[in-house]
């Protein structure tokens, strides 16, 4: 957390006319800049003028995050934290339901999430949360082609011509929502704790001889404790349009390194608006959060083992914030089925699934039975000499 987060003093909401902008100009010759994530810069793709983004910091030179009270948020969330800060479109996809969020003038013909070409007008009740702070990206996208490439070689019973029918051109980057959740937490204990001890027992065996062995006894005494925990950007995907079990493997997203929300970052890329709303990331959040504590509460009930343990927690100092992490995606269809590629945009940790080749199992299979098969048959050999 950043001082302007300790102060208790919450922070101005930006005006969305002080950050509206709907496309890039480059300085030197006014056509349209993007984000590139290998200079960490706005780069006109006509000129390659590069335009360093500036972002928001404090007097004392911190750059500044803004966390949002949770109870409150909770109770009205208000509608000047809501929108883009810019002119968006949105589509929703009718195969994989996710919300893609597109500059005005540039609509994708197909979903960059599953590659589905049915794409959809969506229209809101009220305008998406507002995000405040997201990761840039730091990965290239040549940087990302090269660790499929090599994701795929590594790939043992993967098809044979996966690596060149899939490496098509359809890597995005894309930015996937997420809420972070800071929260204090208070937690008194009780459990029974178990110690262990041996004693000797005596009994005759099935042969009639008489036997001694050491059985094991455990002591139940009462115990208690106090616990204080801070859960520090505790993270809840916000994303419906990515496979929740290929995300967890390329997380975490390192929000130490969040920046203040700026449109330029977003130049040229893919958003995914949030489908996971706030109430229901709250909740999942404090069901992670009281899991955790109840972990770190049986860590310090004493003894060799214990039972029974209650666990009462006071949560306070409850905050939030509304991220994007950066992604790049691949998706691709092999024979009819569809699969997804997820490179972590900051990180490059990379995590997919892909086919299984059907002759390389069966001729491993096959060379295993006739390994099993050469060794019994030299056993037999052996015994009969």
């Amino acid at each position: 957390m950043t001082p302007s987060q300790q102060s208790g003093t919450p922070p101005p909401i930006p005006t969305v006319e002080a950050q509206a902008r709907s496309k890039f100009a480059c300085p030197a010759c006014g056509a349209e800049a993007t984000w590139n994530p290998a200079k960490q810069a706005l780069v006109c793709g006509y000129c390659n003028t590069i335009a360093p983004a500036v972002l928001e910091t404090s007097p004392g030179g911190d750059t500044v995050i803004h966390e949002h009270d949770l109870v409150a948020a909770l109770r009205n969330i208000p509608d000047s934290r809501r929108g883009w800060q810019t002119t968006k479109t949105q589509v929703r996809c009718q195969h994989c339901n996710a919300i893609s969020v597109f500059d005005s003038d540039k609509i994708g013909k197909r979903c960059d999430f599953c590659g589905a070409s049915a794409l959809v007008p969506y229209e809101e009740v009220k305008e998406a949360f507002q995000p405040e702070s997201l990761l840039p990206k730091q990965i290239s996208e040549t940087q990302v082609r090269d660790r499929i490439r090599e994701w795929y070689r590594s790939r043992w019973f993967a098809p044979s011509a996966l690596g060149k029918r899939a490496l098509t051109d359809t890597v995005h980057g894309v930015y996937l929502p997420y809420w972070t959740f800071d929260a204090h937490a208070q937690a008194d204990w009780t459990a029974e704790s178990g110690y262990h001890y041996y004693v000797t027992e005596h009994y005759t065996d099935a042969q009639g001889n008489r036997q001694s062995r050491q059985v094991q006894k455990t002591r139940w005494e009462s115990s208690y404790g106090h616990l204080e925990n801070f859960f520090d950007d505790e993270l809840i995907a916000a994303t419906k349009g990515v496979d929740s079990s290929l995300l967890s493997k390329v997380e975490p997203f390192p929000t130490a390194q969040l920046v203040p929300y700026d449109p330029a970052f977003l130049a040229g890329w893919t958003v995914e608006r949030y489908q996971i709303d706030l109430v229901t990331a709250a909740a999942s959040a404090r069901e992670n959060m009281e899991s955790e504590l109840r972990s770190l509460c049986s860590r310090q009930v004493p003894g060799d083992t214990h039972r029974n343990l209650q666990v009462h927690a006071q949560w306070s100092d409850q905050t939030f914030k509304h991220i994007l992490v950066p992604v790049w995606l691949l998706t691709y269809d092999y024979h009819g089925k569809s699969f997804q590629v997820l490179i972590n945009g900051y990180t490059g940790t990379i995590a997919g699934k892909r086919p299984y080749s059907f002759w390389k199992i069966f001729f491993l299979v096959v060379g295993i039975l006739a390994v099993i098969g050469v060794i019994a048959l030299a056993g037999g050999l052996g015994g009969r000499r």
